[in-house]
């Protein structure tokens, strides 16, 4: 018999009707979200591991292809590190920030605006993403000042503006900006900026819908339960009671802050659950830490977790 064109099904084997119903409870999100911007801070072991990087980039690409704003900001210090000590410079940390001099700072353009950023792109574009990687120098995108602590860290800096303009031409271009997060000031001096804080500052700038934490962190744990959603009053009581504690309470704090900012909502998802960013976003039940200002009596069709 000559070889058929043809193809046909394996016998026995039965629709999955579970795939159904899980696209269906994704279509009340995908009908809310359509031409709302996510900001996306992109860091922790889903940039690392190689089956997670790619897992990261079908996500964000799906996400883009519904027909929502993505704007990613990532990090990459582990990569940093590494170029600086094959390059015989020492990596000093105070307080968790990395102390920045000339030549580090080199090395931070180098290596975050470098190969970092476009090994990102690169993963997005092969999944049909339409992604371009820039820096917060492109387009005078993020405007820096120096930190209080600059005599002890050197060139890290916080962000005093964002210039949102070409940001928007991008998204409206149909392009997904993969941002590395550099800033200038108007004595040319260029800073590196915390990957948090320039996402939650381009998030509020561009009044996005969600800011989008991927990171190795779950959630926010009391005691051993991971809250779906937390409120900003409970929020508090459980910061003066010592139930958050440690390094989720800056988290906390910083995504109020961004909320008081005009985000709509503010989420803290474990990139290493495989396809988390979708499942946080598309489902009832989502996988992660939703910040909201109130509690909300939404409906499904509204968009119940997410």
């Amino acid at each position: 018999m000559e070889k058929m064109c043809s193809e046909f099904r394996p016998e026995g084997k039965k629709p999955e009707p579970a795939i159904g119903y899980m696209l269906v409870e994704a279509l009340p999100y995908i009908r809310k979200f359509e031409g709302k911007t996510f900001v996306i801070k992109y860091g922790g072991a889903a940039m690392k591991d190689e089956v997670l990087k790619n897992i990261f980039a079908e996500n964000v690409t799906l996400l883009r292809k519904v027909g929502i704003k993505v704007v990613i900001v990532h990090g990459g210090g582990d990569a940093i590190t590494k170029t600086s000590a094959k390059l015989g410079l020492e990596t000093t940390f105070v307080h968790g920030k990395r102390v920045t001099d000339r030549q580090t700072i080199d090395v931070i353009q180098m290596t975050l605006a470098g190969k970092v950023n476009q090994d990102i792109v690169q993963l997005i574009n092969e999944d049909g993403g339409n992604a371009v990687g820039v820096s917060g120098l492109d387009a005078d995108m993020i405007l820096a000042k120096p930190s209080p602590n600059a005599a002890t860290l050197g060139l890290v800096g916080e962000v005093a503006e964002i210039n949102t303009r070409y940001i928007d031409l991008l998204c409206d271009a149909g392009l997904i900006p993969v941002i590395a997060p550099i800033g200038y000031d108007m004595e040319s001096n260029v800073y590196n900026i915390n990957a948090d804080d320039a996402a939650a500052c381009i998030a509020v700038a561009l009044r996005a819908e969600k800011l989008i934490y991927v990171s190795d962190v779950e959630g926010v744990r009391v005691g051993n339960r991971i809250l779906k959603t937390i409120c900003k009053a409970d929020a508090a009581e459980f910061i003066e009671k010592g139930i958050i504690t440690g390094g989720m309470i800056p988290k906390v704090v910083s995504a109020y802050q961004t909320l008081d900012g005009g985000v709509g909502k503010v989420h803290l998802v474990d990139g290493q659950i495989t396809h988390s960013l979708l499942l946080e976003v598309f489902t009832n039940e989502g996988v992660g830490t939703q910040f909201v200002n109130e509690i909300e009596n939404e409906t499904i069709a509204e968009g119940a977790a997410s």
